[in-house]
């Protein structure tokens, strides 16, 4: 029997495998689960993650280097640690390829830190494709977030909610009732992080803003230097700062914990304090908008 044939296909089958998506990118791994497709990329010495072809990158690892933070709302999202003291108990909702976790495991790695999402597939992916690894001290958990951060036993330090992207808002991760959950799973002088997209993709931004508003004391946010993303810090108290006193925190975390770039720079960019002033120009987002209309 001439297996030659065979050969060749198989040859052309493992081509289509790693075939190039763009000049640049090299497919690493893809499949469809059950809440989309799941991409993985090589991409100029970065690897990423996304969850359709040609879709936004969700996740971006540098293999071997923990320490590197490729996406700007990445960030910018640290500058959450200038408003609570050495974070013990960190929860990130949201893994993606677990830049985030990874990241704060190398500068903390005495904290207690829990990611948890709701695909297994993606939780699969960060482990066998971007070097995520657990360990006594970082848990991946699979389920839906918003569960999880409703069954909680102790109280975090931490938490970020990087569950959303530009063209999908989990709707009951917006509402009332999910962040007053978010707010007693918080130490009183601890901080949330939200990672939201602006109202340029994000009908629901002024809403979720203002929802925010109504269920913590204080709240700032922060633009994301050229992207769409806007990160929200949330207080469970008033701790009124200035654009220059938030910066001056963060520069002093960032050197002390020789980060690689100026989070009090970053810090500066469109920075904003909600909590005098409700927004207007949104509602308050409730578990009574789930519900189906009738």
């Amino acid at each position: 029997m001439n297996r030659r044939p065979f050969l060749y296909a198989g040859i052309v089958m493992f081509v289509s495998l790693v075939v190039l998506v763009h000049a640049d990118q090299v497919l690493v791994y893809e499949k469809a689960g059950s809440f989309g497709t799941v991409l993985v990329t090589d991409e100029n010495g970065l690897r990423v993650l996304r969850f359709e072809r040609g879709g936004a990158r969700q996740s971006v690892v540098k293999l071997g280097d923990p320490e590197h933070l490729e996406l700007p709302y990445a960030r910018v999202a640290m500058a959450g640690l200038a408003l609570c003291d050495e974070p013990r108990r960190i929860l990130v909702v949201g893994l993606g390829g677990g830049s985030l976790p990874m990241f704060l495991r190398k500068h903390y790695p005495t904290a207690e830190i829990d990611a948890v999402d709701i695909d297994p597939e993606v939780v699969y992916v960060a482990k066998r494709y971007f070097e995520f690894r657990e360990d006594s001290r970082m848990r991946a958990h699979i389920g839906d977030g918003r569960e999880f951060i409703e069954r909680y036993r102790q109280p975090y330090d931490l938490i970020f909610l990087d569950a959303f992207s530009s063209d999908s808002v989990p709707a009951h991760l917006t509402t009332q009732e999910f962040l007053r959950a978010v707010r007693r799973a918080v130490k009183p002088g601890g901080v949330v992080v939200g990672n939201v997209w602006s109202r340029l993709s994000n009908p629901l931004y002024d809403s979720m803003v203002r929802t925010y508003q109504e269920v913590f004391e204080d709240l700032y946010t922060l633009e994301v230097p050229g992207a769409g993303n806007r990160i929200l810090l949330a207080l469970p108290r008033r701790q009124s700062l200035s654009r220059d006193e938030l910066a001056a925190r963060a520069r002093k975390v960032a050197t002390a914990q020789q980060f690689r770039f100026d989070l009090g720079e970053l810090t500066t960019q469109g920075f904003q304090q909600h909590a005098r002033e409700q927004n207007r120009d949104g509602r308050v987002l409730s578990d009574a908008d789930l519900a189906p209309k009738r």
